[in-house]
């Protein structure tokens, strides 16, 4: 398990390299949920999300002969940008393998960083490609199973326990659950009162279907949200889950595409799907925990285009 030392040494190490994103009360948020609402604003954070917490860590991380070898990372998008920024900074070579599914953006940004990108048919056969790569001498920079990378991300809870005001409940969104061990770590260390919650889209339940199955497990990946589409968690994220997060819960990818659109209109933010869950989670949270709730929202990532938005707006009927 992630120890709260491991979490304040990493936010001393990554300081300079990663922005201390805002923690703000949101009025409108507030007002549309009928409960105190504090977001943990992570998508200004550089490249646009939380991953570059991690991946600033690791790449710091490593030896003269790792650096000088190269890394490989496996992304739905975010984690390959943030490996492609934060490597070009440190001066490491860096390829990123991504599904094809991938946003386009995400793509070219992490081109553009200087990664060779390849791309694959789905998210198991980038896994398995970037295991081929890491047995050709690459050191793996892996989105969630790394107890280093669980250490980066848990700075955000690190930040958002000192800068909060008062919380019973925080949500998180959970891909293969780098973020919100991190982040869980840290709060229980720091606030151990607060419930956590975690979120995931249907067809993304990859930690769900391990905590109903006592263990990791594959899932089949349907979900739009391709940033949280993991083909499993791992034992060291589904340990940090089972034991330190209240309950992980499931909501549609429409809901999670009207969660952005609501934070776009009351919380002036322009999020991602993947973020966007976290308010249908909410209105959940509210309704069995009852009055006298004050919700954290970890906003982890905005890097969603405005043509992918309306594009998924479309498809669901929204607007």
């Amino acid at each position: 398990m992630i120890e709260i030392t491991e979490i304040e040494a990493a936010a001393e190490r990554i300081s300079s390299y990663v922005v201390r994103t805002p923690t703000v009360p949101s009025p409108g948020l507030s007002a549309l949920l009928g409960a105190p609402v504090t977001t943990k604003l992570e998508l200004l954070q550089r490249t646009g999300s939380f991953k570059a917490r991690g991946a600033a860590l690791k790449l710091l991380s490593l030896s003269e002969a790792e650096r000088a070898a190269g890394v490989a990372a496996v992304s739905g998008g975010n984690h390959g940008i943030s490996v492609a920024v934060m490597a070009a900074a440190l001066e490491v070579k860096a390829t990123v393998v991504m599904p094809r599914s991938a946003p386009a953006r995400a793509v070219e940004t992490a081109r553009e960083a200087g990664a060779s990108v390849q791309l694959t048919d789905d998210m198991s056969s980038a896994f398995s490609l970037a295991t081929r790569l890491r047995e050709e001498g690459l050191t793996l920079v892996h989105p969630f199973d790394d107890p280093v990378v669980i250490a980066g991300q848990g700075t955000v809870g690190l930040e958002f326990a000192e800068d909060a005001g008062d919380l019973t409940d925080v949500l998180v969104s959970v891909g293969g659950g780098g973020l919100i061990a991190g982040v869980a770590a840290a709060l229980r260390a720091r606030r151990p009162g607060v419930r956590i919650w975690g979120v995931e889209t249907e067809g993304a339940q990859a930690m769900s279907e391990a905590l109903a199955a006592g263990g990791p497990v594959p899932v089949a990946l349907s979900s739009i949200v391709s940033t949280l589409s993991a083909p499993a968690v791992s034992q060291l994220t589904y340990d940090h889950v089972s034991a330190l997060v209240h309950e992980v819960i499931v909501v549609p990818d429409r809901e999670a595409v009207r969660g952005t659109l609501d934070l776009a209109d009351h919380a002036k933010v322009w999020a991602e799907p993947a973020a966007g869950c976290l308010l249908p989670a909410a209105r959940q949270v509210l309704e069995r925990v009852g009055d006298g709730a004050r919700l954290g929202l970890v906003v982890c990532g905005g890097n969603a285009t405005t043509a992918d938005v309306m594009a998924w707006s479309a498809r669901f009927g929204l607007r």
